[in-house]
């Protein structure tokens, strides 16, 4: 079983993730032992070269689960949508 309990999870990239990534969002079903956001981090940086280009410093990376921000030790059970963008700059 999976830790998402089998259901799809909508992943969501924005601004240089979206760009370097290519695709805007996705639906994924986790393996089993994704339990935090570190580990969806690191699990998504093996999924090809895209991927480990925009994660390749991941301590950078700015997470919202189901629209809150969330450190990278958050759990990720039960998130409808993981939304993965770049620090923001204020104006």
């Amino acid at each position: 079983m999976s830790i998402a309990g089998g259901s799809p999870m909508k992943l969501a990239y924005f601004a240089w993730v979206r760009e370097r990534i290519g695709v805007s969002d996705e639906e994924v079903e986790l393996p089993a032992g994704i339990v935090t956001v570190a580990d969806l981090l690191t699990w998504l940086k093996g999924r090809g070269e895209t991927y480990a280009a925009a994660l390749q410093s991941p301590e950078f990376i700015r997470v919202a689960i189901d629209q809150e921000h969330a450190d990278h030790s958050e759990p990720v059970a039960g998130a409808r949508e993981i939304a993965l963008f770049p620090p923001m700059t204020g104006g």
